[in-house]
This record gives C-alpha cells, structure tokens and sequence, in this order.
C-alpha cells in the first residue's frame, strides 16, 4: 500500500525526503500564440495540484482584482506572470520557471512569451526542456506562431508534444472543433522530427482535463494532461551511449596531482576506460574518476567530475576525452540551423565568437544558405543578398579559426550545440544546432579528398548505342505507395528484354537493403537516398542501360535534383496518378493499416506530404487499367526516345 504524500510527511519524514530525491524529474515548457493560455494552464496546473502556499493565493487573489482578465476573484495566469509589465498588459514576457511535484514525478516549468519579438525567449526556455505543451486557441486555431514554435521546438530535438487544445469552453467542448484543430495540426507537423505527438482538449481556466478529467467532453477518452505528465516516457531523453567529457578546467593544487574538470556532457565514464584527448588525438587511459565525496566507479551526466589519466599527455580547457572506438567528428567547419536572436541583422563572412560546450573560439558565419518559412517549412526564396532578422531560422555553415570536437546535435544536444557572441558587445546572438550532414552542394561540388580528377572513358556514347541498339534512359516512376510502381517497373523491364533492349529495375526495398541501408525516412535521409539512387541511374544510363526506377520519392525539390544529376535529355518522370482511396485498397505491403493503427509514422500520403509532379513527361492512373494495358501504354510513349 503506497501511503500518501501528507500521511508519509507526518509518520516519516526521512522517508518522504528520500522517496522526493529519487522521483525523476521533468522539465517541459509551454509555447504558442499570445492569449492562449500558457500562464493560466500553468497556475491551473499548481493550483489544482496543491502546489500554492497560502499567502501566494491570497496575494494573487488581491491581483486579480486590479490586473485579473478573467472577470473573477482568481486568475491563475499571475502565479507566472510576476514581472510588473506582464501584469499591466495581460501577457508574457520573460521566461519565467516554476516548480512543482506530484507523487509520480518531479516537474520544472519554463513558461515562454507567445509574442513573436519575444521569440527568442522562448528559444532560451526550450533548450533544455524534455517536453513541450503547445497551447492552440480553439477559437483561432493553428496560427503563425504556433507553426513557429513548433518548428523550434522541433529544431531544439524535443521529441515529446502535448497539443493542448485550449478554451474549449467558449466552443461549446465540440469534438468537431477538437477533431479539425487535430488534424490540420498532423499536416502541418509531418514535415518535423517529433517522436510522439498527443493532442488533449482543455479548459485552463475551469479546470478541465489539466488535473481532473472532465465531465464536459465525454467523448475524449485520453488521459488528463497531468497524467499524462507524470507518466511520459523521457529515459530516451539523454545519451548514455557516446561518452563525452569536456574539459572544463585543469587542476594542479599541489605537484602531486593533477586532474581534469568539467561535467559530463553524454554517455558513462569509467576508471580504466581508453580514451582519446581531441582535438590532439593523444590516447591514454582513465585513472581514476572522483567528485567532492571520493572517488567513484562510475560517471554519466549532468555529474560535475574530476578525472586524472594515466600518462602525462597534454589536455587543457576546451579539449575534450572521448572513447577510442567512438568518436565525435572533428572539424573546423560545420552546417548548422541556426536562430537569430538580436536586432542586429547577420550577415555572410561576419566575425563571432562561438561557445561549444567548455571552448570559446573566432568563427565567421561562412554562407547564410536559406531561410526558412515557418508557415510552409520550406525554403524562403533568395532574392539577392540575405540577411537574418530578429528571430529568424535558417541553415548556415560555420567556419572556426581551429577544429573543435562535436556531434550531430540531433544525435547528441550536449556536443551539438552552441551559441554565437558578438565580440564587441559579449550579447549572444545567436542559438545553433550542428546538422549531420553538409548540404546537397557541399555534396556536389566539394568531394572530401582534394587529390581526386574526374577520368573520362575511350568509348563515345555513340559507340555504345549502336551496340545496344537503343539510347540509356532513365524512367523515374513516382507515386503513392500502392500506385503500382514495383509491379509496372517489373513488367516494363520484362518486355524492353524481350524486345532485345537492356534494361534495369532500380527498386526502393531493393536498394534500402544495399547501398542505403544506413539510411532512415527522416526528410534528410529520404532526400540521401533520391541522391545515391540519381548518381547509379547517371553511371548505368552512361554504360547505355535503360534504368526504371520504383521510388515514392515525394518531394519535387528531391525529382529535380535527380534530373538535374542524371540530365535533363535522359531523364523522364512518370507520375503514376492513382488516388489514395485505390493504393489504400490496394495495401499490398499492409503498410497503410499499419499507418492507421499508429505503427508507422511519417506515412506518404497519411501524416507525411506528397508532392505530384506539376509537368511529368507521363501520367498514368492504374485504377482502372490492367498490367498489361498499363505497361503497353508506358512501352508505346518510350519506345519513340530510346530508339532514332
């Protein structure tokens, strides 16, 4: 029997003082559009958890009377709007935390300003949060804002989401209202990185579903937002696996010893453990490992640690000890998004000084790539020289006076992160997350080794058609999954066989099990694997082969830059238009059911975007058309390109 809070309090304190130290804890931030309701869902959550003293309540029931907006005696939004100006217009302003805890969990709350001059507020209240609540007003819907943070919030590597849809009471707690909000919501998300989304209908102000289930919305049968807190799974959160250690500080107190200081940024440390010295790539071994209480068996993070080594190799402050069979990258350059955050517009080769983890180095902001458009997510159109205003988000690369030692940030946030400082002034200006791979232009133009020339073949590629008899062709078959690309592409390639023409199948299964097998379906890597596949059809269409090619391949940005390797006089996309209803009837891999039980995320055509062709070389609907007239179709429109 689990005695309550109060009853353990009063019969064994000791007990209760370590049964509170071992809780987890959470930390979570609200954001969304101003008047949404994120300080009122926040006093909510304290008040109805009886997380108020006595004179608090009586104080804000004083305020409330002179700066209340919500007509009563009591209103919750100024338990966090404490600063003066906050309470005169009725919004937020500076991050303000707040903690509480309940007998499940231990919580931090960053509540973030909702207005967008203050969005770099919110950024700086996101940074170490596990999991955001995005307020949406069920009256206006999703807004601009909302796109925003929710795309910083993404870009940040918050993985868990709480969609609360707030005010249902001014809409009469209609399910339609909820229902819309949700999935206009899923569309616009699908293009970000979130693990799980959950969407909860709510009134802030009267309580429902933030602590107590409402009795108002009975057709809502998920949990309350408080239990949902209390029982989200963030263990995900940190990276016990690559161990990073920084050095923060070098301590000598006497001849005798000398040992390493810092935190721990990521993964575990050990006495004994190998570990290389970056960026000098010196190895040795941990000797000991210890903290203000003795020396230890073990470290992982937040600990702050000293760690001494067994050899006298160089380390000084900014370096950092990795494990010898685990490295970061090293680098003196890097793309990164980035979020500005002063009024000073950035410019391309503009000098800053960049804070990674215990290092502090000149960098010049090298190349401002894009801009991007929170309302669509996609690139902002360059029109001459770009600058970054307050608040904007974009991709750029960073150029560092020497090699610092970091990861992915999508992959470990402690060793992918930094800030921009600008040396005259010391403000930050800037927030920026290290991206895992260089741009599709770096990719292009840069290869990694300088001592490389591009060799050129004996044979014409005249040669090579009068031998085959036909000229190399790459057909690009694009569609939903269902739409019939595989089976289509098997039969085209069959009768071009027959008819004394080679031809070759390059099929989206096939190759995910080879050559991109490293490769998930996040947008970066389905946008890698149209690449890979693009560069093998330009090598097969140079040896004379026809390539067909049975790829989803949603995004138009992604088929032009495959035209653009291959070649615009070999390449033909044909759009196979089959309409979602038939490929979800179809369902020959039962991926779609599996995408509406929840089993799959991110589903082309469902919760993730399909781009169709705006002007493909060929359109065929294969609801109502057998294999056969299908493939007689494709033969008949191929047949006049590849043969004079």
């Amino acid at each position: 029997m689990i005695i309550p809070d109060q009853e353990l309090i009063e019969k064994d304190i000791d007990a209760y003082l370590e049964q509170h130290r071992n809780k987890d804890l959470l930390r979570f931030l609200t954001c969304g559009s101003v008047d949404d309701g994120k300080s009122t869902l926040i006093g909510r959550l304290l008040y109805d958890s009886k997380m108020i003293y006595e004179d608090q309540l009586a104080a804000v029931r004083k305020d409330s009377k002179i700066h209340g907006t919500t007509g009563t005696d009591f209103d919750p939004a100024l338990l966090t709007d404490g600063l003066k100006a906050e309470r005169e217009q009725g919004i937020t302003i500076d991050v303000a935390y707040r903690y509480f805890s309940t007998s499940k969990r231990k919580f931090i709350i960053a509540d973030t300003p909702g207005h967008e001059q203050y969005t770099r507020n919110m950024a700086t209240g996101a940074s170490n949060c596990e999991l955001a609540i995005i307020l949406v007003d069920a009256r206006h819907g999703i807004t601009v804002q909302t796109k925003r943070h929710s795309f910083i919030v993404s870009l940040l590597g918050i993985g868990h989401v709480i969609i609360a849809i707030n005010k249902m009471d001014l809409m009469d707690w209609s399910e339609e209202v909820y229902e819309q909000i949700r999935q206009e919501y899923n569309s616009f998300s699908a293009r970000l990185f979130f693990k799980d989304i959950h969407f909860i209908p709510i009134s802030a102000l009267k309580g429902d579903n933030v602590v107590d289930k409402s009795e108002k919305m009975p057709w809502y049968k998920g949990p309350t937002l408080l239990h949902h807190l209390e029982h989200v799974n963030i263990s995900s959160h940190k990276n016990y696996i690559d161990m990073r250690f920084p050095v923060q500080m070098v301590m000598r107190p006497d001849l005798n010893f000398r040992g390493f200081a810092g935190t721990m940024a990521s993964g575990v440390i050990r006495p004994g453990d190998k570990v290389m010295v970056l960026p000098s790539r010196q190895t040795t071994t941990v000797a000991t490992v210890q903290n203000w209480s003795g020396k230890l068996e073990y470290a992982f993070p937040p600990m702050p640690i000293v760690v001494t080594l067994s050899d006298e190799v160089d380390v000084s402050r900014g370096d950092m000890l990795v494990p010898v069979n685990n490295l970061p990258k090293v680098n003196s350059e890097f793309d990164a998004m980035l979020v500005w955050m002063s009024e000073t517009p950035a410019q391309e080769s503009s000098h800053y000084l960049i804070k990674h983890c215990c290092s502090m180095i000149p960098a010049t902001l090298d190349k401002i790539r894009y801009e991007v458009d929170v309302n669509t997510m996609r690139k902002k159109p360059r029109d001459g020289k770009i600058e970054l205003k307050l608040n904007s988000i974009a991709r750029i690369k960073m150029v560092l006076h020497r090699q610092i030692a970091y990861d992915p940030f999508a992959k470990n946030h402690a060793t992918g992160a930094f800030i921009l400082i600008d040396r005259l002034t010391n403000a930050t200006v800037a927030a920026g997350m290290i991206l895992d791979k260089p741009s599709a232009e770096d990719q292009a133009t840069k290869p990694k080794s300088n001592n490389i020339t591009k060799v050129s073949s004996n044979v014409l590629p005249e040669e090579r058609v009068r031998l085959l008899g036909h000229k190399p062709r790459t057909i690009w078959l694009t569609g939903l999954s269902g739409s019939g690309k595989s089976t289509i592409a098997k039969a085209l390639e069959k009768r071009l066989i027959q008819e004394g023409m080679l031809a070759f199948i390059l099929d989206g299964d096939n190759i995910r099990y080879g050559l991109n097998k490293d490769l998930g379906f996040s947008n970066e890597d389905r946008k890698e694997n149209i690449r890979r596949i693009a560069e093998v059809a330009k090598l097969m269409n140079d040896a004379g082969i026809i390539v067909i090619t049975a790829f989803i391949s949603p995004f138009i940005k992604d088929r032009m830059a495959a035209r653009a390797t291959i070649g615009t006089d070999r390449f033909s996309e044909v759009y196979l238009s089959t309409p979602l209803d038939t490929c979800e009837q179809r369902d020959p891999k039962g991926l779609y059911q599996k995408a509406r039980k929840g089993e799959i995320t991110g589903f082309t055509g469902l919760d993730a975007p399909y781009e169709p062709p705006e002007k493909p070389e060929y359109t065929l609907d294969t609801t109502n058309s057998s294999l056969e007239e299908s493939t007689e179709k494709l033969l008949k429109w191929l047949k006049p390109l590849i043969i004079s």
